[in-house]
């Protein structure tokens, strides 16, 4: 289909459908079986226009296995969920068999990772607090063998139902999506922004939140090594995803014509940004 939406906003990259399936597009893009990978790369991969799909298998790390729908994977964390609590805040180094843990699964690690994994990414105080984020954390085992990144404009919404639609988006199409999913709502907290990995926020936030009477769009790429991956692929640091769950979606494509979109004050903005890159 194609996007009101996108055309308004004057998008970049194309809008990704999120959706499950037990078939994979022929021809689709995944991750080898046991390889380290980035879900975001997927989700880039898609708004460039080309498929790609992530199953048990093949979701890239382990928060991206928690990301996308396919159970609890920090149990299988190296050192279990003790491990990663260790690895996302203060580091294996010095817990109990942490650096004997590290040597052995060195050979399977980048060096960054495996560092990470010794020092901690740091990025929650203690394990303690990461306990706690795992526990919050909506974690989801999905119904389906695959969850497929598809460009928006190849999909038939008359034989697939996507669970979310996913905007790679500046800071002024960010604003822009903010106040469209606010637009009809009658109250102003439908868009939220929680801590979570980059893939947590494209994948079981909006799974959640699609469930829900009145679901709400998630902005995400608040997750650091996110945006480093995605800078190394998009080569701009200004993306942030905006995650609208499909029924949200919809209710946003109906709101575009007769909106602000249509208005001087977006058009402003709009010519601005064009006039900004003329001079550049």
């Amino acid at each position: 289909m194609e996007s009101q939406i996108a055309r308004a906003i004057h998008l970049q990259y194309q809008p990704v459908a999120l959706l499950w399936a037990d078939e994979k597009p022929e021809g689709a893009m995944q991750f080898s079986e046991g390889r380290w990978g980035c879900v975001m790369w997927l989700l880039v991969h898609a708004a460039k226009g080309k498929s790609a799909v992530a199953d048990r298998k093949t979701y890239g790390c382990f928060g991206g296995g928690v990301g996308l729908g396919f159970g609890n994977q920090y149990k299988n964390f190296p050192g279990g969920e003790e491990g990663f609590c260790h690895f996302l805040s203060s580091g294996n180094a010095k817990r109990p068999g942490g650096e004997e843990l590290a040597e052995k699964i060195k050979p399977f690690m980048t060096k960054e990772s495996h560092e990470n994994f010794l020092q901690g990414e740091r990025y929650i105080k203690n394990p303690e607090g990461v306990r706690k984020f795992i526990d919050i954390l909506p974690m989801t085992d999905i119904p389906a063998q695959y969850v497929v990144f598809n460009p928006l404009a190849e999909v038939d919404l008359t034989r697939d139902k996507p669970q979310t639609v996913i905007f790679f988006v500046n800071p002024d199409q960010l604003s822009a999506l903010t106040v469209l999913a606010n637009y009809a709502r009658g109250d102003n907290e439908n868009v939220i922004m929680p801590y979570a990995a980059g893939c947590q926020t494209i994948g079981i936030y909006p799974y959640r939140e699609e469930k829900s009477a009145k679901p709400r769009a998630v902005v995400g790429m608040t997750d650091l090594s996110a945006r480093l991956y995605v800078l190394k692929q998009l080569g701009d640091p200004n993306f942030m995803t905006f995650a609208v769950p499909f029924h949200l979606f919809e209710e946003m494509e109906q709101n575009v014509r007769g909106s602000f979109l249509e208005r001087h004050t977006w058009q402003s903005l709009l010519l601005e940004k064009r006039q900004d890159k003329k001079e550049k």
